[in-house]
């Protein structure tokens, strides 16, 4: 066989195995799972700056994220924008910002898993402390784990389930975060 022929071989069974690799590769992003960068303060100290997350984006075809899922959604207050936040109100839900903390359906929300005890929560523009308000079918109440810096529905109000792209369920950048991402209030 001659030198040519073994590379042109070479050459065709590399761009197969690249043309393989490529169309795994877009499979699992557009139909499995995205990475996102986390920009901003909204969701620390859980969440850094730059850190990157991957989202599972087929799991909220089959049911609805959980009240402390971490989500990914295009932002109601600016849809070119992909924010992440935390689920606090499912549709149905009652919630109630009062004297610093969250209220879900008249109890006192839980978040000792993932703020601080000194953590205060107040209201916003849209939910107001002491009000209550309840979250319409087929949408969210979301708030960032960063309380005092973070842009969520306090301020903006509901996260409809079509704006919802996925659940983030791994961090893997930068390393020495890397790890699964549970959801705290999930028993």
């Amino acid at each position: 066989m001659s030198i040519f022929r073994k590379i042109y071989l070479f050459l065709v069974d590399t761009v197969q195995s690249l043309l393989i690799a490529a169309s795994f590769f877009l499979i699992i992003y557009i139909f499995i799972a995205r990475p996102f960068q986390v920009s901003g303060d909204s969701m620390y100290p859980n969440f850094q700056n730059n850190e990157y997350v991957l989202t599972n984006i087929i799991s909220l075809k089959f049911n609805g994220p959980q009240r402390g899922d971490v989500v990914v959604f295009k932002a109601p207050p600016e849809p070119d924008k992909d924010f992440i936040k935390r689920v606090i109100g499912l549709p149905g839900d009652t919630v109630m910002i009062k004297d610093g903390d969250v209220y879900i359906n008249n109890q006192l929300l839980d978040e000792s898993s993932f703020l601080k005890s000194d953590v205060k929560t107040f209201g916003g523009d849209f939910l107001a402390d002491g009000q209550t308000i309840t979250v319409p079918v087929d949408e969210y109440f979301v708030m960032g784990d960063n309380r005092p810096y973070s842009s969520d529905s306090r301020s903006w109000g509901f996260v409809p389930k079509d704006n919802l792209i996925g659940y983030s369920f791994f961090a893997y950048w930068p390393p020495s975060e890397a790890g699964l991402i549970k959801n705290p209030l999930k028993q």
